[in-house]
């Protein structure tokens, strides 16, 4: 096992403190990399949901492999009850850590991966996006998205978000990331900008690299990390926000927010708010977000901290003009103001109907008022058209005490999909003494649906024959509990239950159409899910 002092100084990645006159950005994306006091190290987990089927997900997060950091995923097919075993990504070229996965679907059930691989002994990296055609079971080859040489001496390959446009206009299929500055490969030369990089083939290939900022519009000299967030409507004008600290300019910080109707080949700006508070708590993970509401294309929101109310609060602006004009802040969290208590680790989903939710990292129930005390994860619901959130609620089942990896930048995380009235949750924290990636599912009523940990590993071994097949299949494995059979849409289609468990189980499955399926082998070592073809007879 590798000494603390030892991962630190070969791994570990920490922000750089952003201090100007009136003015600090502290961000909590950026690459990172620790390893708590056990044996797994997992963070930063990203969630998707197939539109089509919202049973179907596939979870990415940053793991642990001897010795390096990889990006890991998991599927589920049953909405988070069982998930099968782990894929691995693999590293490309002289890169030995990977770091901040995002994922989207597209209108076909592809599921797309964007996330970063990088050598910091090598002042070497990249973005890459991989595509699943198998809804998140394997992985095709990387694409390069952007490396650390395009624009010289600015390495601009971190934090890479990614929006696919799924509107069903010209530009349906447009995959879009957005990257800033790193700082791990030490200070870096202004002028710092947001990166904007479009792909209009499904992810074939990427164009060359655009500055999202532009003349009187810059993100500047002062902010190192112009951290772009992008969204996409659904009327598909792609935008995306930066902070930006430029006095002729604004004689205080800002958050631009940039749109473009025309897929990303020309863009108009905007001003979100100026911002006259400075953030100083470093340990604080001050990300931000930007969302675009499906059912009402003009409607949009912001979500990000503030201290006005005397602390670190969830904060949202909303625009209901396309990002044109904004609303003055709404406090979201419902502790009483001035505590000082910490909010922090925001996120935030619209559904398809325009239902919100918002979740965050809360020290409400915590021993003190420090940033280290102990956490849980909660929330905050509000229906379309209704003008006010619910009582803030639980989110995660359990109180966890600090532990001193969250110290460092982008070892905890959190992301959430929700889906007709339903709330999926992915977080990392470090209950057990070791940060892993828990999931919940939630009705937005407060009805928990399922809660569990997604950093088990333990894969049963498992052998499905013949493979392609046309009438029966033949599975082998210890102690085999129970099999389900899926189409490509998710559907549950066949379920075989074992009277007691058994190492073989043939299944008839003739009647099934040619094609792709999934088959999900629930034993009592763990799940496996495979891909399986149906032919027809010769």
């Amino acid at each position: 096992m590798l000494t603390a002092n030892l991962v630190n100084k070969f791994l570990m990645k920490t922000f750089l403190t952003l201090i100007f006159a009136c003015f600090l950005f502290l961000f909590s994306n950026g690459q990172n990399v620790n390893i708590s006091e056990g044996n797994v190290f997992d963070g930063e987990p990203y969630i998707a949901v197939n539109p089509q089927n919202p049973e179907h997900m596939v979870v990415a997060w940053m793991g642990w492999v001897p010795y390096y950091i990889a990006i890991k995923t998991r599927v589920s097919f049953d909405g988070g009850q069982t998930w099968g075993n782990t894929s691995y990504i693999s590293h490309t070229g002289l890169a030995d850590q990977s770091a901040d996965p995002s994922m989207a679907f597209d209108n076909s059930g592809n599921v797309f991966l964007s996330y970063v691989d990088y050598n910091k002994a090598l002042d070497t990296g990249f973005v890459y996006v991989r595509k699943s055609v198998d809804g998140g079971l394997s992985w095709g080859a990387p694409v390069e998205v952007i490396n650390a040489s395009s624009d010289g001496e600015h390495r601009p390959i971190d934090r890479p978000w990614m929006s696919i446009d799924s509107s069903g206009g010209i530009y349906d299929g447009n995959i879009y990331v957005t990257t800033m500055p790193p700082n791990i490969f030490g200070p870096l030369p202004p002028p710092y900008h947001p990166y904007f990089i479009r792909s209009v083939d499904g992810g074939v290939s990427f164009e060359p690299f655009r500055y999202l900022d532009t003349v009187n519009w810059l993100a500047g000299s002062y902010v190192p990390q112009p951290m772009p967030v992008n969204c996409i409507s659904s009327d598909g004008i792609f935008y995306a926000v930066y902070p930006s600290y430029v006095y002729s300019q604004n004689p205080l910080g800002q958050f631009i927010i940039a749109s473009s109707e025309d897929g990303g080949n020309s863009f108009a700006y905007n001003t979100v708010f100026s911002l006259s508070e400075s953030l100083s708590n470093t340990l604080v993970k001050t990300g931000y977000l930007l969302r675009s509401d499906p059912s009402n294309a003009d409607h949009l929101a912001f979500f990000y901290l503030g201290i006005s109310y005397g602390d670190y609060d969830v904060l949202m602006r909303e625009s209901y003009d396309k990002g044109i004009t904004w609303s003055d802040a709404v406090r979201l969290n419902d502790d009483p103001v001035g505590n000082n208590k910490i909010q922090d680790l925001l996120w935030a989903d619209f559904d398809n109907n325009g239902n919100l939710v918002v979740s965050w990292r809360d020290r409400r129930n915590g021993t003190d008022t420090t940033y280290t005390t102990a956490s849980e994860i909660w929330g905050t619901f509000r229906r379309k058209d209704s003008l006010n959130f619910s009582q803030n609620f639980r989110i995660s089942d359990t109180i966890v005490p600090y532990d001193t990896v969250l110290a460092s930048s982008g070892n905890d995380f959190m992301c959430i999909k929700l889906v007709n009235d339903t709330l999926n949750a992915v977080w990392g924290d470090t209950r057990d003494g070791t940060l892993n990636i828990w999931f919940e599912r939630k009705a937005v009523g407060g009805t928990v649906l399922f809660t569990g940990q997604l950093g088990s590993e333990d894969v049963p071994q498992i052998e499905i024959c013949p493979n392609p097949f046309t009438s029966e299949i033949i599975i082998k494995g210890s102690t085999i509990k129970q099999v389900k059979i899926y189409n490509q849409k998710g559907q549950l289609i066949l379920l075989q239950k074992k009277q007691y468990q058994s190492n073989l189980l043939k299944i008839e499955a003739s009647e099934l159409l040619s094609g792709v399926y999934y088959v999900e082998i629930i034993t009592a070592e763990g799940i496996v899910i495979r891909k399986i073809i149906k032919t027809q007879k010769n």
